[in-house]
């Protein structure tokens, strides 16, 4: 695929969608006085931290910052924008490039997180290991091991953990959809589709000079020590100048899997999530067993499951991925269909479309959804009150209970989504053993249940 400008303002059209940073108006926390409020934190501020954190500082008082690139945070301004006031004076947040430092603190109460995927398990468990409550954007995870590890520290901490799969809080669409299923209105399920659009390609990238502002060991982690990719080349249609849309590090960092996992796990962790739920499999025991790939394109090719060329992306462009439920009804995660973006769900009484604009179907415009109560849409959330996504993680650390979406049932969705990727490098079936929670008959692919982390930077320890 040739990089030109229109193909380069599809994908920047694409990729805002992934990226979409809402505009929040600041507003009190449930009415309580300063020296009520939670104090928060907030690690990693890119595109989608920036905007986590602003609503985070609506919701609470944030006391510090950090990424590990200081063109981030304190070069953007953005800490000018986030503080609080104390005996009438203005304080912004503390700004730090080393999360650790945060962690430390014995003032913050939570902690949200929007890194690279390949961070977000060791950041979330240490921060639960400190006491705190946890945010954290999607996917959650980037391998199998890292959705048991968890799930393990949310029960041993007893910490509250919301993921940023904020389509569970949308419901007049994925709210209403589930409570559509789960009373009948489109009698047994026969099929469901999850649609999340294609990946990327990129140029050839090649080794370019670090920008002074990025801390490249740190950014890397867990992961493979290697050189900065990038594309001087490209430039901004609006601006000429150079980008770093092409890289292997800032935003472009979803379509290697040394990072990430593609559109598998980019929008699959939104769908997938929001599919489990509707349909009411909350269950480790209800995942498929069986995931079958096809319709697999990749920009390089793989052997063993590892591609062969190191300097282009190398999640999947194009694929399918079918399974069965135990009842034998299907469920695709593809990332293309006739119906667009979002999750088709057919039953015996007609199917509907969801997705983040609106639900389209025949069982919705016969409008039996009108008589859902407000205490319908109360039990979807665990009992709260029907609110934003981020109003109910902090009414949840505040009250207790469950948030919407809990981190121990989201690594669900993230199990199916490590699955499919696997089966895609490996271009063949994977089986999974939803009871033990394993591959089986399948050593190769066995071992991509996790994998080797770099000395310095291994997963923490329960204990």
């Amino acid at each position: 695929m040739s990089i030109t400008r229109r193909n380069f303002m599809k994908a920047c059209s694409s990729l805002s969608l992934a990226v979409f940073i809402p505009q929040y108006i600041a507003r009190p926390t449930f009415g309580q006085s300063v020296s009520e409020r939670l104090r928060s934190a907030y690690i990693g501020l890119g595109p989608m931290g920036m905007g986590d954190a602003s609503e985070f500082n609506s919701l609470s008082d944030i006391m510090a910052i950090c990424d590990v690139d200081t063109k981030y945070g304190i070069a953007t301004g953005i800490n000018a924008k986030l503080g609080r006031k104390i005996d009438g004076v203005w304080q912004q947040p503390d700004t730090y490039t080393d999360y650790r430092r945060i962690l430390e603190r014995n003032d913050i109460d939570v902690v949200g997180i929007s890194t690279p995927d390949h961070w977000h398990t060791k950041i979330s468990v240490e921060a639960m290991q400190s006491g705190k409550h946890v945010f954290c954007q999607k996917p959650l995870t980037l391998t199998l091991e890292e959705n048991i590890l968890i799930r393990d520290a949310v029960n041993k901490y007893g910490k509250v953990f919301q993921v940023g799969t904020q389509q569970r809080s949308q419901k007049n669409q994925f709210a209403t959809a589930a409570l559509m299923v789960r009373k009948g209105l489109l009698g047994d399920i026969i099929r469901t589709t999850c649609i999340t659009d294609g990946g990327r390609q990129s140029p050839e990238l090649s080794k370019a000079i670090l920008p002074e502002s990025l801390d490249w060991n740190m950014w890397l982690g867990q992961a493979p020590m290697t050189d900065y990719l990038a594309s001087p080349d490209l430039k901004s249609p609006w601006t000429n100048r150079p980008i770093p849309h092409w890289s292997n590090c800032h935003i472009t960092f979803r379509w290697w899997f040394q990072y990430s996992g593609g559109k598998i796990t980019d929008w699959g962790a939104h769908h997938i999530d929001c599919a489990l739920w509707i349909l009411g499999r909350q269950k480790p025991e209800q995942l498929p067993a069986l995931y079958t790939p096809s319709n697999l394109t990749f920009q390089t090719e793989y052997e063993n499951g590892y591609p062969i060329k190191q300097n282009v992306f190398n999640t999947p462009i194009t694929f399918r991925i079918e399974s069965k439920f135990e009842d034998g009804s299907e469920f695709i995660v593809t990332s293309h269909d006739k119906d667009p973006n979002g999750i088709l769900i057919e039953g015996t009484k007609g199917k509907i479309h969801v997705n983040r604009a609106r639900i389209a179907g025949k069982p919705y415009e016969e409008g039996g959804w009108k008589e859902f109560t407000e205490e319908d849409y109360r039990e979807l959330w665990n009992g709260k009150p029907v609110e934003g996504h981020k109003q109910n993680f902090f009414r949840c650390v505040r009250e207790g209970g469950r948030p919407i979406a809990d981190a121990r049932v989201n690594i669900l969705s993230m199990h199916i989504c490590h699955l499919a990727n696997i089966a895609c490098r490996l271009n063949r079936p994977v089986q999974w053993d939803p009871v033990n929670e394993k591959i089986i008959g399948d050593d190769q692919a066995a071992a991509f249940f996790s994998r080797k982390q770099r000395v310095g930077f291994e997963l923490p320890k329960l204990g």
